[in-house]
């Protein structure tokens, strides 16, 4: 018999929505970045392992580009805790742990063609280029991370959390250390070094997310994943500690300049101590992104800021529909960028573009949510 199709009152009242809203509000700053690389034209991406770092013209244009830092390991993280409440939930209705490790591997195939078919088609062509699926080297973005990490954390999902916990450090700790036994010859790279563990360009690939690095802050979620379907409360204020302590331990870390910067703080301004290593991403990058993302958490756990976590908040419908607000996000700040600026507005005049796009992905993402809360729980629309 088929199972019963619960409402979207019912589907939002079920889930843990401060963990939608913080996926919400990263949402919204990672479309302030990409405004920013579509419609201003002032994106930069350079916070390489290797190579020069991105100067700014003024604390506004740094500010613009480091708020948009906390997107990438949020969506990580809240991955891997959405993993294990997904499990959860379905194993209650029955499904086997086979049944769902097959629908994360499905999904994460989704995630890896979205990206070469769909993702980078909208690079091209919001960058004024043609649209088209064809680029030498290939892009290899978020979604390729996502889903290659989602592919493997699938395996992991019933693993001890202490485990989980060493095997994230590991990957994190030895990101750092195997990538200083390699130059900047980034064309030297082998198809699975640039794949899986460090980011650039050869003629292949443009690689800025590896699988691997990523893939730590994905189990650092699924173990989160756990102490959620045990006790919410408790793990609020875990997601609290944790922030805290990240934050008192990126200043130290960043000061010593050694090791967990991956390379040197280059200058001395305030700008250049949190101008951190993204690609891929240092510790003191992680430290300091997770730990406003987790602290962010616990505030939308409490009541002072309960209004973000009704039903009709931005950051929860966004939050509700990542996926879909990911891929037409893009299209639409393409589309106005190439349209009406093809030369670029610049950085202030680009801030109520990035709000006007937000206003009109808002009742899209409601309809959406309302869609997909209306569709069987095995039905093809659950996998987006």
């Amino acid at each position: 018999m088929p199972q019963p199709v619960k409402s979207v009152h019912e589907s939002v009242s079920a889930r843990l929505t401060p963990l939608d809203a913080l996926r919400g509000f990263i949402m919204l700053v990672m479309a302030l970045d990409h405004a920013n690389a579509f419609v201003a034209r002032e994106h930069p991406r350079s916070e390489m392992w290797f190579g020069g770092f991105p100067t700014y013209s003024d604390p506004l244009a740094f500010f613009t580009r480091a708020i948009t830092h906390l997107a990438a390991p949020g969506f990580f993280w809240l991955m891997g805790s959405g993993m294990v409440l997904f499990a959860v939930s379905r194993e209650k209705s029955g499904w086997t742990r086979g049944a769902i490790v097959r629908y994360f591997w499905i999904r994460g195939v989704i995630l890896i063609l979205l990206q070469v078919f769909v993702e980078n088609p909208a690079w091209i062509w919001g960058s004024g280029g043609p649209f088209t699926f064809l680029e030498m080297p290939m892009y290899v973005g978020v979604l390729y991370a996502l889903g290659g990490a989602m592919i493997l954390g699938a395996l992991m999902l019933w693993w001890d959390t202490r485990v989980l916990l060493a095997i994230s450090a590991g990957l994190l700790l030895g990101t750092e250390i195997v990538i200083r036994n390699f130059s900047g010859d980034v064309l030297r790279f082998t198809p699975f070094t640039q794949l899986f563990l460090l980011p650039g360009n050869t003629q292949q690939f443009s690689v800025l997310y590896p699988i691997l690095p990523w893939l730590g802050v994905t189990l650092f979620g699924i173990a989160f994943g756990k102490w959620f379907a045990q006790d919410p409360e408790r793990a609020y204020r875990r997601a609290l500690y944790f922030g805290v302590a990240f934050l008192a331990l990126f200043i130290p870390l960043r000061a010593l300049n050694g090791f967990g910067n991956i390379r040197a703080q280059v200058g001395t301004s305030w700008i250049a101590f949190l101008n951190n290593v993204k690609y891929p991403p240092s510790i003191t990058f992680l430290l300091l992104a997770l730990g406003i993302d987790l602290t962010l958490l616990f505030a939308f756990s409490r009541k002072v800021l309960a209004l973000a976590t009704r039903q009709l908040s931005p950051l929860i419908v966004f939050g509700m529909t990542p996926l879909f607000f990911y891929i037409a996000h893009l299209y639409l700040y393409g589309f106005i960028g190439r349209t009406f600026f093809p030369q670029g507005t610049g950085i202030p005049a680009m801030y109520p573009w990035w709000l006007v796009g937000l206003a009109m992905l808002y009742p899209l993402c409601w309809l959406y949510r309302r869609f997909k809360n209306s569709q069987a729980p095995n039905s093809i629309w659950r996998f987006f």
